[in-house]
């Protein structure tokens, strides 16, 4: 459902969450290697998440990513989806077409509506803070 720049978008955010509770700044370097992912990808996908207030940039020596930790409970999913992805998962056709629409709708049309919808609000209403607390507490994890 999410693109793969989306889905380490939404790692990289919880990874480097977790580490600004523990008032820790991470590396391009060491984001890549704990989500997985190349770190030229991993360095592009930051510097979106930087240009949308997201994430902050700390350059130097004691440098790297963090955010803000009163910031951190208002992040919101659909915050790091839309930096990354923008609007189409709310408006994309489930089927790929370019033209579905309510006046002429692909076959899944009406269903898959209703799952954006529910996709909209489940994005809209989870925190980033909820996300790193749970994977800090173990109830969650990021990477098996």
């Amino acid at each position: 459902m999410f693109s793969k720049a989306c889905e380490y978008g939404i790692k990289a955010s919880i990874f480097i969450a977790i580490n600004s509770y523990e008032g820790r700044r991470v590396s391009p370097k060491e984001i890549a290697e704990k989500i997985d992912s190349p770190q030229a990808f991993t360095a592009k996908i930051l510097q979106a998440l930087v240009r949308h207030d997201i994430v902050n940039s700390i350059k130097g020596a004691y440098g790297g990513f963090e955010i803000d930790r009163n910031k951190i409970g208002g992040i919101k999913l659909s915050h790091i989806v839309t930096a990354i992805d923008g609007d189409s998962i709310y408006n994309g056709c489930g089927l790929g077409l370019r033209k579905c629409d309510e006046l002429h709708p692909c076959p899944v049309h009406d269903k898959f509506k209703a799952i954006r919808e529910g996709l909209k609000q489940m994005l809209e209403n989870t925190s980033l803070e909820e996300l790193a607390l749970n994977i800090k507490s173990g109830a969650s994890f990021l990477k098996v």
